[in-house]
C-alpha cells in the first residue's frame, strides 16, 4: 500500500480542509521550530511563518518537492534556499478583494480626510471639516468624483479596485508592464507613467517587491505630481522613496499619503511619517485574510501527485517538482 504524500499546514489557518486522496495534512505551528518527524513532509504550506523561520525549515525538509506560500510577495520564500527541484507557489489572487477594499477606504479617508476628523474627535473639536466643502479637486482633493486616478501596478488587485473607483466617479487608468485595455479600463505601459502624473489627483501604488520596483517613485516623479495629489500605497514600501516623500509632504508640494507599507516595518518611531498632518499610517493591514486558500492548497496538492497542472507557480521546479502526463504542467 502506498503511503500518503505529507503536506505540512500551518496552524494559522485551518488545518482540517479537504485534501485529494493520497495526500495527509500535518499541522505543524509556526511559532515553533519544525519536528523531526517533519522530514518526510513533500509539501509546506507557509503563511504567518517569516523569513528566518522559512529558511531554518529548508535543512529540515529534504524530500520537500512543493512550497506554497498564501501571501502574493513570494521574495523572501525564493531567497530562502529550497532546492531547485522544488515547485514555488504563491498566493495571487486570494488577496485581491480584500487589498482593493483596504485600498478603496485609504483613497475614501483620503478625499475625505478622516484622519483630520478622527484627531479633531480625540480633541473634542468640532472639526471646520464639516458645511460648505469645495468641490474643485484641484485646489484640494475633496471627492472621487470626477478624480483622476492612476492604479500603477494593475494586475489581479488593480482590476479589482478599478470598479470601485470609477461606481463612486472616478476617472480611473491602469499602469501595468505592456499597454492595452483591461476589463474596459485604459492601461499604459511603465515606460509611459511620466507623462500622466502630472494630471493625477490620486496615485495608488500596486507594485511588487523588485529591483526594477525599488524607489520607482522617487523625488522626480512625486515631483511630477500635482500639489493637491495623494499617494496611496497598498503594494510594497520599497516602491516608494520615503525619505523624498516626507521631504515632499513637509513642504506642502504634495496633498497627502494614506501608507499601507513601509522600507522599514513596523514603521521606526522616528519616522517623519508618524507625525506629519497629511499622512495616514495603516500597519501592513490590507491583506492578512486569504480567501479561497483551501481551493488553491487542495489543487495543488492534486499537481504534487501529479493529477492536475499546478496553479501561481513563481519558480517551477525540476522533474521531482510533479508531473501532468509525465511532464511539468502550469496554469
Amino acid at each position: 500500500m502506498t503511503e500518503p504524500v505529507e503536506v505540512l499546514l500551518p496552524t494559522t489557518i485551518d488545518t482540517t480542509i479537504a485534501l485529494p486522496d493520497g495526500v495527509r495534512a500535518i499541522p505543524y505551528d509556526p511559532a515553533c521550530d519544525l519536528p523531526a518527524s517533519s522530514a518526510s513532509a513533500q509539501g509546506l504550506v507557509l503563511w504567518g511563518c517569516g523569513g528566518a523561520w522559512t529558511k531554518a525549515a529548508v535543512p529540515r525538509l529534504p524530500r520537500l518537492r512543493w512550497v506554497q506560500t498564501l501571501g502574493a510577495g513570494y521574495e523572501a520564500v525564493t531567497a530562502a534556499g529550497f532546492g531547485d527541484d522544488v515547485v514555488i507557489c504563491n498566493g495571487a489572487t486570494l488577496h485581491d478583494a480584500t487589498v482593493a477594499e483596504h485600498a478603496l477606504m485609504l483613497s475614501m479617508a483620503a478625499t475625505r480626510r478622516l484622519d483630520l476628523l478622527i484627531r479633531a474627535q480625540l480633541a473634542g473639536d468640532w472639526s471646520d471639516r464639516g458645511g460648505l466643502q469645495d468641490l474643485d479637486n484641484t485646489r484640494e482633493l475633496t471627492t472621487l468624483a470626477g478624480a483622476r486616478c492612476l492604479i500603477w501596478g494593475f494586475g489581479g488587485i488593480g482590476r479589482t479596485l478599478a470598479p470601485y473607483l470609477r461606481m463612486l466617479g472616478g476617472e480611473v487608468t491602469g499602469v501595468a508592464s505592456t499597454a492595452g485595455e483591461r476589463d474596459g479600463f485604459r492601461v499604459v505601459a511603465g515606460d509611459d507613467v511620466d507623462d500622466l502624473l502630472p494630471a493625477t489627483d490620486l496615485l495608488i501604488m500596486i507594485l511588487p517587491d523588485t529591483a526594477a520596483t525599488r524607489h520607482t517613485l522617487d523625488a522626480r516623479r512625486i515631483g511630477l505630481l500635482p500639489p493637491t495629489a495623494w499617494l496611496v500605497n497598498v503594494g510594497r514600501g520599497s516602491t516608494v522613496d520615503e525619505t523624498a516623500l516626507a521631504e515632499a509632504l513637509a513642504r506642502g508640494r504634495l496633498g497627502g499619503a494614506a501608507l499601507d507599507v513601509f522600507e522599514t516595518e513596523p514603521l521606526p518611531a522616528d519616522s517623519p511619517l508618524w507625525t506629519l498632518p497629511n499622512v495616514i499610517v495603516s500597519p501592513h493591514a490590507a491583506g492578512g485574510r486569504p480567501r479561497g486558500y483551501a481551493e488553491l492548497i487542495a489543487h495543488n496538492a492534486a499537481a504534487l501527485l501529479g493529477a492536475r497542472p499546478w496553479r501561481n507557480v513563481v519558480r517551477a521546479g525540476g522533474p521531482l517538482g510533479g508531473t501532468v502526463n509525465g511532464r511539468p504542467g502550469y496554469e
